[in-house]
Parts: C-alpha cells; sequence; structure tokens
C-alpha cells in the first residue's frame, strides 16, 4: 500500500501545509479499492483483523460521537471502543475530532460506521499516515527505494523463534504486498494516457533551444546544459538505475529572470529535481513541482521572459544548415512521439509588439498587419496552422486598431521628487500568443468586432474637454495634485461611453497604469478605481493590455492594502473578459494569487470582529469574481485546482452572503465542464449548498447554482444527492418564472440532466414539473427548448408521463419542432416523440399531424445524430401505426432513403437503421421492395463488427430479412452466416437471442448448415438451448434441429 501511495497516487499541496491526495479519479478509484480491501478483511482473515498496530493510525475525523453505537463506549465528547488491547489500550479513541485506530478489525467497523463519509475518511487517514505500513508493523517494515528487505527479515525471524505474533505480522504484510500490486495494477490504463518522450525528442528540442540561447538579451535563455556528456546506445544520458524509471536525461537551464533550473526529462515529462547535492558529484533525483509534457512547455509556465524572448525570434536558425536540419528532426519527431505539439513554433512566430514612445509610432504599430515570415512559409510546416494562426491575428488586430491611443504627451511629466511613475516604454506587455489548449467552448464576449466611433471634435459634450483640462494635472503634478485630479475625474460618469473615451483619446489611460507602478498608495487606489469603472467597455479591455496593465495588477495582489487588493481584482475580472488576458493572468501568477485570497479566513469564524469578517468577505468577493472570469479557458481552470483553489471555494460555498456566493457559484459552475471538478463538487459536499441556494431571492445566484447542477447531473451519484438534499422541488418552482430566459435555461438544463434518473422523474411527476414543461413549449429561445425536449424525452420513459403530455396538449407543439433546424434541438425531439409513439393514442394524434412524414424527412439531415436519433423514433411509430405497410409505402423513395443509410460510417447510425428495417421488413410488400433495393448485400457487408449493439440489431434485421424469397441463400453468399456465429460468444444476452433467431431462419438453407456446422455453431448453441430466454431456446433448438436433419439426409443418401 506505502508503494502504490507513494508511486501511483496523484498528491498536490492544496493552499499552504503538507501534500494531500488530488481529488482525480485514479485517486478516487485507488481509494475506493483500499476501502473495499479493508471493510473484507475482518471477515476474511479474523486473526489478522484482530492484530494490535505497533502505532495507531491518528488522523482528524469528520465523524461525530452520536455515529458510534454497540461495541463503543460514549463519554460526552469521547468515545473508546469496549475492545482493548493487552495493555488495556481501546483500539478506537476519538477525543476532540482526532481519531486514533489499533487494529484493522475496528477499521473495517469503521467504515461501516459511516458509508456516506468513508471516503473522505479514507482520505484523512492516508493523508495523514502516508505510509501506514510503519505504523501498523513498525519501522523495519516501512516502504523503502530499491530491494525491500522486509519479506527476508520476517522469514528469518521466524526460523528463530515460534512467536505466533511473527506470523501474524507475516501474513499482514503479504495481503498490503498483495493490495499494492492490485493497486498498481489498477493505475496502469491511467499512466497509459499519460504523454510519453523518448531520447530523440528530447534531444532534439535541446538542440533547438540552443539555437535560441546565448549572453544577449534578445537570447531566450543564458545557457541550456547536460549534466553528462555520455551517451548510451539508447540515447538516454542518465545512469541506468534511473532509466528503471524512466528517466531520460537531466539539464541546468539558465533563464534570464531567474535562478538556474535542474530539469528532469523523462518519458512521462519534464519537471524539477532536487538539484546537485552539497558535496557529492550527485543530484536529488526527487520531483519538486508538476510534470510537463516537453522543455518549452516547463519554461513557459516559469520564465515569462523566456515567452517574451521566444517570440522576438526571426528564424535566424534556418540560415545555418545545421540548424535546419536540426528543426526538421524536430517535426519528425513530433509526427511520431504522442502528445508532441508544435507549440514551439507558435511561441517564435512574432506576435509581440513593444509599447512605442509616441503615439504616431503607437498608432503604426497598432494597425500594421502582422504576417508570418517568408522562412516560416518556405518550410512548408503546417500551412494550414499558420493560416489559422495569421487570420486569428489579423481578426484581433482589427479590434486592437480600434483603440487608436492618442496620447498628446507622456507621463513623464510628474515630479520624481515625489510619485516614481516608471515610463510606458518599460511595461511590457504579454505576447499575442496563440494557445491552442484554450478552451474552444468558451464564449469570447469581446470576439465581436468594436465599433468604431467619430473621432472628430464637432459635437463632443463638455464632460470631454472636462476631462482633457484634467489631463495636465493628472500628468504633470505632484503627488497630492496627481489625487486630487484623480478625484476630480471620478466626479465624471465613468460609466458613460464619451467619457471612458475620452480618458482613452486624451493619453491619460497610459498615465493611469503608469500610476499603478507607483509607491503612492493613494495614486494606486485613485488610478484603480477609475480603471475599474472603465474597464466595462471592451476598447478600455484591449487597451489595458495592451498596456501591460495586467501585469501590474497581478502584482498588486501581493500588497497588504486590502482596498488596493481589491481594486486589483475587480479590475481583473472585468479586463479579462477575453482569451489573451486570461492568458497573461495566467502566465504571470495571477491565479495562484487570486486563489490566496479567498484563504483569508474560515466562514463562520467567531474568533474575528465584524469589521474583520466583512473586510475577509469582500478580498474574497472580489478574488472570486477574478477567478469567474479567468476559469472560462481549460488551462486557467487546471491552474485554479493545482493552486488549491476547489477547496476554498467549498468553503466559501457555505456562506451567507448573495453577493460572494454568486462569483463562488459561477466560477464552479464554469469550471464543471470538466470531469475532476464535477468529481470535486460531488466528493467535498457542494451539492447540499448549492441545492440550497436554488431558493435564494437573487436570480443571478439561483441561474448560477442550476447551471451547476446542470453540468455535475451527468453522473448518477450527483443526480441522487440532488435529490436527497431536496433539489427537485425548487427546480419544479423556478420553472414558473418564464420571464427570465437565462434562468429558465439553467433550470431546464438541471430538470433534463436529473431527469436522466428514474426516481427523479416520479418526484418531477409529484411536483406537476412536467404540466409546466409541457405548457412552456411555445415561445421560447432554441437553448430553452434543446432543454425542456431533453426533460419530456427522459419523462416520457415512463407509460403515465406519456399520458400527461397528451392529456396537456404536448404532442402537436412537439410534432411541430420536427421542422426545426438546430441538431441539438432536433435529436432531443426525436427522442421525445419516438417515446411517446410507444403509446397507441399518441401515435394516433402524430400520425394525424404527419408527423412519421416530418420524422423520416429527417434522414436526410447531413448530421449522424440527427439521422440516427430520427431512425430510433421511428421504429415505435412503425410498431404502433394502424396500417403500419401501408403508411410506410406512401412515403415517396423512403425505403431507398433508409436502405442507402447502411452505407454510413456511424455505428449508431447503421444500429438505429437496422432496428427500422426490421420493423418495416415485418410487412412482406415492404420486404420485396427493400429487397430490390439491395437491403441484403449491404446487410451482411456489415456483419464484420464487435460493436453488440449494431449486431444485435443487424442479426434481427437479417433474421426478418429471411423471409423473403431467395434472401437465405443470398446471405450465404455474401459471407454473412460465419460473422454471425461469432456473435454467439459475445457477453450480451439480448446479441445470444437475436443472433440464435437469425441463424435459425437462415439455416433453412443447407449450405448455410454446412457453414454454421463448420465455424462451431453446434457446440454454441447447445449451451443456449439450456436458457431460461424462452425465446433464445427455441430458436437455438431450431437451428440444431435444422443442421442435424440435414445431416441425416445426408447419411441416408450416401448409405441408402
Amino acid at each position: 500500500m506505502g508503494v502504490a501511495l507513494a508511486r501511483a497516487a496523484q498528491w498536490t499541496a492544496a493552499g499552504s501545509g503538507a501534500g494531500v491526495l488530488e481529488i482525480t479519479p485514479l485517486n478516487e478509484s485507488l481509494l475506493n479499492q483500499i476501502i473495499k480491501f479493508v471493510e473484507d478483511f475482518s471477515t476474511r482473515h479474523p486473526q489478522e483483523a484482530a492484530f494490535v498496530f505497533r502505532e495507531p493510525l491518528q488522523w482528524k475525523t469528520q465523524l461525530g460521537c452520536s455515529v458510534f453505537g454497540e461495541g463503543y463506549e460514549i463519554n460526552g465528547e469521547t468515545v473508546q471502543s469496549e475492545a482493548k488491547s493487552k495493555d488495556g489500550q481501546p483500539l478506537l479513541l476519538l477525543t476532540a475530532s482526532i481519531l486514533r485506530v489499533r487494529s484493522l478489525d475496528q477499521l473495517s467497523r469503521l467504515l461501516q460506521i459511516d458509508t456516506e463519509k468513508k471516503l473522505k475518511e479514507a482520505q484523512a487517514c492516508l493523508e495523514a499516515n502516508r505510509d501506514p505500513i510503519v505504523k501498523i508493523l513498525g519501522p523495519e517494515y516501512g516502504t523503502v527505494e530499491g530491494g525491500d528487505m522486509s519479506m527476508l527479515h520476517l522469514l528469518d525471524k521466524m526460523k528463530k523463534d515460534d512467536d505466533p505474533e511473527t506470523e501474524t505480522k507475516m501474513k499482514i504484510n503479504l495481503l498490503l504486498h498483495q493490495l499494492d500490486l492490485q493497486l498498481l495494477n489498477s493505475s496502469l490504463k491511467h499512466i497509459s494516457e499519460d504523454v510519453r518522450l523518448n531520447p530523440a525528442a528530447i534531444n532534439n528540442e535541446v538542440n533547438l533551444l540552443k539555437n535560441f540561447s546565448g549572453k544577449g538579451e534578445d537570447t531566450v535563455l543564458e545557457s541550456l546544459e547536460y549534466t553528462s556528456d555520455y551517451m548510451f546506445s539508447n540515447g538516454c544520458r542518465a545512469p541506468p538505475w534511473r532509466q528503471v524509471h524512466g528517466e531520460i536525461c537531466y539539464l541546468v537551464i539558465k533563464p534570464h529572470d531567474t535562478g538556474p533550473l535542474y530539469t528532469t526529462c523523462s518519458t512521462a515529462g519534464v519537471f524539477l529535481n532536487g538539484g546537485q547535492l552539497k558535496g557529492k558529484d550527485d543530484i536529488d533525483y526527487e520531483r519538486k513541482s508538476d510534470v510537463y509534457k516537453d522543455i518549452v512547455t516547463f519554461l513557459r509556465e516559469r520564465s515569462p521572459r523566456f515567452v517574451e524572448n521566444m517570440a522576438k525570434q526571426e528564424y535566424n536558425f534556418f540560415k545555418e544548415p545545421t540548424c535546419e536540419k536540426n528543426y526538421q528532426g524536430m517535426e519528425v519527431v513530433d509526427a511520431k512521439v504522442s502528445g508532441q505539439s508544435q507549440n514551439l513554433y507558435d511561441f517564435t512566430e512574432k506576435n509581440v509588439r513593444e509599447k512605442v514612445k509616441s503615439s504616431a509610432a503607437r498608432r503604426r504599430s497598432l494597425d500594421k498587419k502582422l504576417e508570418p515570415s517568408m522562412k516560416w512559409k518556405n518550410t512548408g510546416l503546417s500551412a494550414s496552422h499558420s493560416d489559422k494562426a495569421a487570420k486569428k491575428d489579423a481578426e484581433e488586430e482589427g479590434r486592437s486598431s480600434a483603440v487608436s491611443l492618442k496620447i498628446k504627451k507622456k507621463a513623464s511629466g510628474i515630479s520624481s521628487e515625489s510619485v516614481k511613475i516608471q515610463p510606458a516604454s518599460k511595461c511590457k506587455t504579454s505576447g499575442r500568443l496563440e494557445d491552442i489548449s484554450e478552451s474552444s467552448s468558451e464564449t469570447e464576449e469581446d470576439e465581436e468586432q468594436p465599433v468604431r466611433h467619430q473621432e472628430g471634435n464637432t459635437d463632443l459634450p463638455s464632460e470631454y474637454w472636462g476631462i482633457q483640462k484634467l489631463a495636465k494635472y493628472l500628468k504633470g503634478g505632484n503627488p497630492t495634485a496627481t489625487v486630487i485630479a484623480l478625484c476630480s475625474m471620478r466626479d465624471f460618469n465613468l460609466a458613460q461611453e464619451t467619457c471612458q473615451l475620452a480618458i482613452r483619446d486624451i493619453g491619460c489611460l497610459e498615465v493611469l497604469i503608469n500610476l499603478l507602478d507607483t509607491e503612492e498608495i493613494k495614486c494606486q487606489i485613485g488610478s484603480l478605481k477609475i480603471l475599474k469603472e472603465i474597464s466595462q467597455n471592451t476598447l478600455i479591455r484591449h487597451a489595458i493590455a495592451d498596456l501591460g496593465g495586467l501585469q501590474i495588477m497581478v502584482k498588486i495582489l501581493d500588497s497588504p492594502d486590502k482596498d488596493l487588493k481589491c481594486l486589483a481584482a475587480e479590475t481583473i475580472a472585468n479586463v479579462a473578459r477575453f482569451k489573451r488576458a486570461r492568458r497573461t493572468v495566467r502566465q504571470h501568477g495571477g491565479i495562484k494569487r487570486l486563489v490566496g485570497l479567498l484563504e483569508c479566513i474560515s466562514v463562520g469564524s467567531t474568533s474575528l470582529t465584524r469589521y474583520q469578517a466583512e473586510n475577509t468577505t469582500e478580498i474574497a468577493r472580489c478574488g472570486a469574481l477574478a477567478l469567474w472570469s479567468c476559469s472560462k479557458s481549460i488551462k486557467n481552470k487546471e491552474a485554479i485546482r493545482k493552486a488549491g483553489g476547489i477547496p476554498l471555494l467549498a468553503r466559501w460555498l457555505k456562506c451567507p452572503h448573495a453577493n460572494i456566493l454568486t462569483p463562488v457559484v459561477g466560477t464552479l459552475q464554469e469550471c464543471a465542464s470538466e470531469p475532476s471538478y464535477r468529481l470535486a463538487i460531488r466528493t467535498e459536499g457542494m451539492i447540499e449548498n448549492i441545492v440550497k441556494n436554488l431558493s435564494s431571492e437573487h436570480e443571478e445566484l439561483q441561474m448560477h447554482c442550476a447551471s451547476a447542477i446542470f453540468k455535475c447531473a451527468e453522473d448518477k451519484e450527483t443526480r441522487d444527492l440532488v435529490r436527497q438534499h431536496g433539489g427537485l422541488q425548487p427546480l419544479s418552482v423556478l420553472l414558473g418564472n418564464s420571464e427570465n430566459k437565462k434562468l429558465l435555461a439553467a433550470v431546464t438544463g438541471a430538470i433534463w440532466k436529473c431527469a436522466i434518473s428514474g426516481e427523479n422523474v416520479s418526484k418531477f411527476r409529484e411536483y406537476k414539473a412536467i404540466e409546466a414543461l409541457v405548457g412552456l413549449l411555445t415561445d421560447q429561445p432554441e437553448e430553452v427548448l434543446v432543454n425542456i425536449i431533453g426533460a419530456l424525452g427522459e419523462c416520457c420513459q415512463e407509460p403515465i408521463n406519456r399520458t400527461i403530455i397528451r392529456k396537456c396538449g404536448g404532442i402537436p407543439p412537439l410534432v411541430k419542432l420536427l421542422t426545426g433546424t438546430d441538431r441539438a434541438l432536433l435529436v432531443n425531439v426525436t427522442k421525445a416523440v419516438g417515446a411517446c409513439a410507444t403509446e397507441p393514442e399518441n401515435m394516433m394524434i402524430i400520425d394525424r399531424l404527419d408527423g412519421v412524414r416530418l420524422l423520416w424527412s429527417l434522414l436526410k439531415n447531413p448530421n449522424p445524430d440527427v439521422q440516427a436519433s430520427a431512425a430510433w423514433a421511428i421504429c415505435p411509430c412503425i410498431e404502433n401505426a394502424k396500417d403500419a405497410g401501408e403508411m410506410v409505402r406512401s412515403f415517396v423513395g423512403g425505403l431507398e432513403l433508409i436502405v442507402n443509410l447502411l452505407k454510413s460510417k456511424n455505428k449508431e447510425v447503421l444500429a438505429s437503421v437496422c432496428a427500422a428495417i426490421t420493423n418495416i421488413a415485418k410487412d412482406e410488400e415492404n420486404l420485396a421492395v427493400i429487397t430490390d433495393h439491395g437491403v441484403v448485400p449491404l446487410l451482411s457487408k456489415l456483419a464484420n463488427t464487435n460493436n453488440d449493439k449494431l449486431r444485435r440489431y443487424l442479426a434481427e434485421a437479417i433474421s426478418h430479412c429471411c423471409v423473403w424469397g431467395s434472401n437465405r441463400v443470398t446471405f450465404g453468399e455474401t459471407k454473412a452466416v460465419a460473422p454471425l456465429v461469432r456473435y454467439l460468444k459475445s457477453n450480451d444476452p439480448s446479441v445470444h437471442r437475436a443472433t440464435a433467431q437469425a441463424l435459425y431462419q437462415l439455416s433453412e438453407d443447407p449450405n448455410n448448415c454446412i457453414t454454421m456446422h463448420e465455424n462451431g455453431v453446434v457446440k454454441l448453441l447447445l449451451a443456449m438451448v439450456g436458457s431460461t430466454d424462452e425465446t433464445l431456446q427455441e430458436a437455438a433448438a431450431g437451428c440444431i434441429a435444422n443442421i442435424r436433419r440435414l445431416a441425416l439426409a445426408a447419411e441416408k443418401a450416401k448409405y441408402g
């Protein structure tokens, strides 16, 4: 268990303090296996379970005294077990939330006491006892690197004496060792999916980076060297005893802006090691950082100067043939090594623009269109990527060119005696580096082209000229004059666009950003208050990012002044509404600092004064606002998780104040698109608080809570928790608020996902939610309709709900929506109509409204999801229509259309079409038509498949098509029989039933019987003759009988 915890488990340091287990699917799997092992231990190994530990396992528990019952003595806040050790010590002792356990039997009982919290208890226990074997058996059995001598030690001791305790220790050690192996094996699947590097990829990347390194200011690194010049035959430079751990080589990297970075390159990725050991010719191999996929990604997170200088390079290395060879070699490695990317070349595209000293130069810089280097184009590498990058840069230039910063003079005129303002040219902007792993689904609020406003001097309001007069005092005054000018500027209506653009046009924006770099807190606060207001404007946001304002604001987050931190975080929240700004915040360490703002106090602490509590809440609110804006990119979500943001957000979720709950829940619902966050939200107990806030008076908070449930309820455990905490009723009540469309979309989405569980559907019926959903089917935006119909589709799985929908008049609007064009809407509405069609009364209404024709027309839709959903819906329509055969024939070209869909490459489309053909073939005339359209050879081509869902419906289709003409013979001639025999080896009983029926029909042809017998069908069918499924039993017996009759006839013909 110690080896698995040390090597396989994923640890992190959340906030501050000792490492904790990350909330990841791998860790959850490991914990569940350990829990199962301990729970079963006392029943499987009662003698070993009674063994008393050398030292107790001790941790801080969440269990209260009330959960303990028989077998325990409760005295106030203290609980102890009746079972005691030989020295009279209780085997379980709980005092002041500290739990001490001395035997595996007590551990097993503990996990069975409170099943809901056992995962958290196991996690807390393992975090507090990183090597539990030491405490169970003693330090001589501890987990060590290299050879484990504990087993030999035990054997030697057993030979010397006959102590029964030694034998027990031996058994426990063996059992724990067996668990260790099980845990390590189960983690292999996760580990095998990680990025794998090889020596060639590392060597090429090092050679390429060396071309950019040196002593100059524009080089990306000062130096990059291997720690060893000796290379083994496999290309590795690490010593053999480290190569077995996957390590390839070790580097000493010297960036311009940090100290030397001692780096390990391994097959798993790149990470920091402990550096050179003092007085020894060796290094500390222990990992000291996260693992990155390559050297460039590692440096990008460690050195902002590296990113900036890399972006300035002009591809000089192309001039040297040897360098070009290295570059091309890197491309070959990228093509072969899984997980490698061309992000190195993304860095070197010259997207970073230096700020210029004069307004004319700045306009030229902003108006200049960026194009890829001709040398880049000549290489022919990733042409499509270059085109896309150039197009994206051109679009962003279009936005940025609108930010014509008409600065009439620089801010350097402020007295150097007082306010030490840095020149604007020293405020470096972040590079416009395309980050291909940013969230593709994120909504870019500022992605649209900003509207250019007339900038002439005519018809400008008085506020414009008033701000212009203040500008000279802002630029040229002492600190007092500057503060007065800032206060006077705040008297204007800064929410008005005229005032915002006036500040930009006359050069005040640059001065305001420079004021943030001073040591005068009053000037910083005044500047931030103005920037916070005007950054609501799209143009201003881009201009602040261009002028390097975000980098300075991130630094201010470390300030001890509470007001300064709050204002900086709020301004970051406004500016970080577009991708480049969010990336800049992360690259300059903003995410960790913002998470730190949440880490002030425990919510509900009674040790603080009211003033202190309000201050702390305000700081956390501002931090949460900024995290909310930043959380729209995948990398930022991961950065928030790694910085320990999840438990802090969970803690603030218990706060009663809506002003902080809104950004906290907003951040959580934004992050809930990631599986790791959904798992954390469930296991950290956040669902209860999210459900509680559905009943809040604030509609925005309700909307974010519903949206969080919408995303998290993909998991069954979460759906159950929502029901258990009483969340279904408030969701049903919120359907009455149909005016707020955003809230309605979130609520209907949450109801849709919760309705996937049948238990929840019963509750929704009890709360009259189905009738409310039907009433909302008209005059709603598409995003609301998709969710409403999705919810109705899930509810329709129960017959009573299909009746309710019909009685409420829900079928006509559903059929009408079949004429829509939205993919998600069509998928959901076809599912709902198909479910309703299983009731004959509903089917009559659908047929009268020409619903089946509309469904059939959707088979022409180019989207495979729509095609499959429509085909599934057609099946119950044919089954329940009065004159199904005539109805199907009335669709001109309908049968040819559905047969041609058997040429699709999509497995779901093929399975649904086979199911539809099964129903069509029940009518003899229709079967004759589809036979003429070539259904038999098309079905035969699909026979060699491993997909059990397709196998089932394909076998059913073949079974029903056999009854017409010579189709049985044709199936044999087109090689469909032998693959069908293999279907009987499937683990799915429904596949067995359908296949046996198909084989029974095919066995009517003698040649097919011979093929079946040659492929060993008799042995497989004999086992199924004894099945409890009567249909399978009869079909298997019938097929065997046909084969046997053929054999008897052959013998009779041969011997008379």
